[in-house]
């Protein structure tokens, strides 16, 4: 069985990358998913406890997935086998089953970590069960993609899945001071220093990757000790990551100033202005999906109706972009942000919406009118449930004149259609259906 290799061996070779050297080896070491390793958490208690279940770890790349993994089997006392989605298959399978059996009539639990399980297909999924279910294995699976739609639901019946958050700044700034002052596996022995503004730099970019924050700072360190300077400042990690900053901060007010200038700029028409700072964000490392969620609700909330295509271009941009990926899938959300800006507007819908969310919190839940409700049993219709309404296909147009909210809502109007694009056309339409009803009442 190909077992994780020895932590502390891993540890002291250092021909591994600095992420690899620095992987935690006990629970106390681990730094970040407090919401899971917390005192009186699941996590915490699974590992007090020496007793595991299966799991699936949910999160972004370098949110520690791999290492709680290694922690849980070690906690456990379980032999722990690292299973690639990638490059391993059924055969492999078959032969860490024979082992596990072997090892658990001797006494000893076995782990099995699959990496990428959504990866496999769900046929291959269907291999784990009845080892899963006989309690051969322990399965743990680590995945970035959202579980519901990648792991089948008899696994996701047999195993938790746990959410792992990306790391605070916090968590990666003491992960980077960790590697710097440790002389046994990280860059101690280098007596290197770090700049604070080249510190900041390294947190921001890593996006949250504890793995991108470490593999970084030991490309800044090799440009350190080639150039015979022991410290590292901006412009090296800049050549590290490829990257030079831009005044964003994720959490912070210029996130929510680039954020306001980028919608307010699709509202006000203006698409050269929408896509600067559309691609301020982007270079400055901002979730291309949060961009994209933001296209959507503007779409529906200051388009609207006024150009209901709108709606369907910002989620297939969404779309094209989970599918593409960076840095090809910036070009559909620029399609998608210059036919917003340039699309009619109206907010009607959504000033609707929130008149009509106001009188539900208002007057609560009023009563559902008798001739609307569902009559499904004789008792029901002996009560007046569907007495006398009127079904709209039999009547020409299918136009009627009929009361469709509560008593005391009687004639509310919530929705006003704008002199706007396609809203004009509704607008025009519901009208001349007003007059219909009121001439045959």
């Amino acid at each position: 069985m190909e077992l994780f290799a020895d932590q502390a061996r891993i540890g002291k070779n250092p021909s591994q990358p600095l992420a690899d050297r620095m992987r935690p080896a006990t629970i106390d070491e681990f730094v970040g998913q407090d919401h899971l390793l917390g005192s009186g958490k699941l996590l915490r208690g699974m590992i007090a406890a020496g007793k595991l279940q299966s799991l699936i770890l949910w999160g972004p790349p370098g949110s520690g997935k791999t290492t709680l993994a290694q922690i849980l089997a070690r906690a456990a006392g379980a032999a722990c086998v690292h299973f690639s989605a990638v490059t391993s298959g059924v055969k492999d399978l078959k032969k860490i089953i024979q082992e596990a059996e072997q090892l658990r009539r001797n006494g000893k639990p076995t782990v099995l970590f699959v990496d990428e399980i959504h990866h496999f297909n769900k046929a291959q999924q269907d291999n784990f069960l009845p080892h899963v279910e006989r309690g051969t294995l322990t399965l743990i699976g680590a995945t970035t993609e959202n579980p519901s739609f990648e792991i089948i639901s008899p696994l996701l019946s047999r195993c938790r899945v746990l959410l792992l958050k990306p790391l605070l700044p916090s968590e990666i700034g003491a992960l980077i001071d960790r590697a710097l002052q440790d002389c046994e596996r990280g860059l101690g022995n280098l007596q290197l220093t770090l700049t604070a503004p080249a510190r900041a730099f390294l947190i921001e970019q890593s996006q949250g990757d504890c793995r991108v924050a470490l593999n970084a700072l030991e490309a800044a360190a090799t440009l350190a000790q080639a150039q015979g300077q022991n410290q590292i400042d901006l412009p090296k990690l800049q050549e590290a990551l490829q990257k030079t900053p831009l005044r964003y901060d994720k959490a912070g007010e210029e996130h929510y100033n680039v954020i306001s200038a980028f919608i307010k700029s699709m509202r006000g028409s203006d698409p050269d202005a929408a896509l600067y700072w559309m691609m301020r964000m982007l270079e400055a490392g901002e979730d291309p999906l949060f961009i994209a969620r933001r296209m959507v609700i503007f779409a529906a909330e200051d388009i609207g109706n006024a150009d209901p295509q709108a709606l369907q271009i910002a989620i297939a941009a969404k779309d094209a972009f989970h599918f593409v990926g960076l840095p090809e899938g910036r070009i559909p959300l620029a399609q998608a942000v210059t036919y917003l800006a340039s699309a009619p507007k109206s907010n009607a819908s959504y000033k609707a919406m929130l008149a009509a969310g106001k009188d539900v919190q208002e007057y609560g839940a009023l009563a559902v009118p008798l001739h609307l409700r569902n009559a499904p049993t004789p008792l029901m219709r002996n009560f007046g449930y569907g007495k006398d309404y009127k079904y709209a296909h039999d009547y020409e147009e299918k136009i009627v004149d009929q009361q469709h909210l509560p008593e005391e809502l009687r004639n509310r109007r919530y929705y006003t259609p704008a002199d706007s694009g396609y809203e004009k056309t509704l607008q025009e339409r519901l009208e001349a259906w007003a007059a219909k009803k009121n001439s045959k009442s």
